[in-house]
């Protein structure tokens, strides 16, 4: 198969799984730490209305999601990938971290898990995918 075709492949695959990790562990959130009474997880408008009930504690798998969600995607990208394994990874964290720049203006949250977000769930979870994907005779 053609480098380029595949490294696209690997892109597309890392940023659905990706997705579907974040979004299974969304959608598990609520029976584990159940949101304050009232709540609809799937209105913006209800998020954005009730986020002042929200504790630390509700905050734990948005975060567990953004980065794990980071984390599978750029694993399997940069498993498919042919080269510049490092760099698709990377990508995939860039590309999910937008989408938490993003949710940042949609739904506003403490300031405190905006940083801890931004600065945790993406480019690190990124360069730790692309990390335990690379090869462990290129890792010496």
């Amino acid at each position: 198969m053609n480098p380029l075709v595949r490294n696209v492949i690997a892109v597309v695959a890392g940023l659905v799984f990706g997705s579907a990790v974040n979004m299974g562990l969304i959608m598990v959130s609520g029976s584990i730490i159940p949101l304050p009474a009232g709540v609809d997880p799937s209105d913006m408008e209800s998020l954005k209305a009730s986020m002042h009930l929200f504790e630390a504690k509700h905050f734990l798998f948005p975060f567990l999601a953004h980065a794990l969600g980071t984390l599978a995607g750029a694993w399997l990208a940069a498993l498919i990938a042919v080269r510049h394994k490092m760099k698709i990874a990377i990508g995939i964290g860039a590309f999910f971290m937008l989408g938490g720049i993003m949710n940042v203006f949609m739904l506003p949250s403490p300031a405190w898990f905006i940083a801890l977000d931004l600065i945790g769930a993406y480019i690190p979870m990124g360069l730790l995918g692309g990390t335990l994907a690379a090869p462990r005779d290129a890792q010496a």
